[in-house]
């Protein structure tokens, strides 16, 4: 995976160039909120699939960078809006745009981010990677709205769980693998098992991504543990642990989950019940099994080592620390 990233460094370097581009024509406000949140880092993981999989495909022209940057800036825009509907302070131990400039500037900067991504689409003509855009995007916004209605309940179950997850989280790294296989006509026929391998990819990175909220240190998350719970979201963890809790733990969690306290006595009583139950190691089974099947879906694409990678890339994402 190493070895492969860095033959796309160069490429990831003129996806970062191409969005200050974009940043550099919008008026000051924009500018100023969008190269903060920008500059306040991530592993850029979705365009750097656009990359890998162009590459893989033997692509040779620059719409690559265009939608690497396209995917981003949608990625960038959901990020946006989450700290906002959350009321988010701190993002990677910065403090959010949101917490800087107000709502109404965000959302705004969160609304020119995804039209400009549309914008950028059509200045080329190109409507079938727009199609995709676009139905990303509506996949995400239905996802959080979903996720809003069964904010601070206690009954949101596995299957309303995944669904959140496929729209918000997994159709843009669908998005970010299938988009090349429209760059030419001989690429298509990868289509199917590029968007497939990137919905695996993505229910991956999110039950990785909710594991990481209850066991990496608040300083290399950047923002407070177990922020999920504080924001009245049930993921997968709790899901699975809370069908196993007595009347007096279920309202341990039903407390922390409605009123977003947690002091830390109950972040103790609550770490306690995961461990006793097994609950992390039995949640990263199921972002395995997802891994597992994201792999089986590389292996069929044509060999090398932008392939390789592809395939590793599911374990890098549920071993990965910030």
């Amino acid at each position: 995976m190493a070895n492969a990233l860095k033959l796309i460094t160069p490429r990831l370097a003129e996806v970062e160039r191409f969005i200050g581009a974009q940043l550099a024509e919008a008026p000051d406000s924009v500018r100023e909120a969008g190269s903060y949140v920008f500059e306040g880092g991530g592993k850029r993981l979705r365009p750097a699939m656009v990359l890998l999989v162009s590459r893989l495909l033997g692509y040779q022209g620059d719409r690559d960078v265009r939608y690497g940057a396209v995917i981003e800036m949608i990625h960038t825009a959901t990020l946006v809006h989450d700290d906002i509907i959350d009321h988010a302070a701190l993002r990677r131990g910065r403090p959010t745009a949101n917490h800087k400039w107000g709502n109404q500037l965000t959302v705004l900067l969160g609304d020119w981010l995804y039209t400009r991504s549309m914008e950028l689409a059509l200045e080329v003509d190109d409507v079938p990677v727009m199609r995709v855009l676009s139905r990303a995007t509506i996949e995400m916004i239905e996802g959080e709205m979903i996720g809003l209605r069964m904010s601070g309940r206690l009954d949101t179950d596995e299957a309303t769980y995944m669904d959140i997850v496929r729209r918000k989280t997994a159709g843009i790294f669908a998005a970010a693998t299938s988009i090349p296989a429209l760059f030419e006509p001989a690429f298509a026929r990868h289509r199917d098992t590029l968007m497939e391998y990137g919905t695996h990819l993505g229910v991956c990175f999110q039950i990785a991504d909710d594991l990481l909220d209850l066991t990496a240190s608040e300083s290399s998350l950047g923002k407070p543990v177990f922020s999920d719970l504080r924001e009245g979201k049930l993921t997968l963890p709790f899901i699975r642990l809370l069908p196993r809790l007595r009347d007096w733990e279920r309202a341990t969690l039903a407390q922390v989950l409605t009123t977003g306290h947690l002091s830390a006595d109950a972040e103790s009583d609550i770490r306690a019940l995961l461990d006793r139950h097994g609950i992390v190691e039995e949640v990263r089974r199921v972002a395995m099994s997802f891994a597992e099947r994201a792999t089986a879906c590389a292996v069929t694409l044509p060999g090398g080592i932008e392939r390789d990678a592809l395939a590793e890339a599911p374990r890098y994402v549920i071993d990965r620390e910030f």
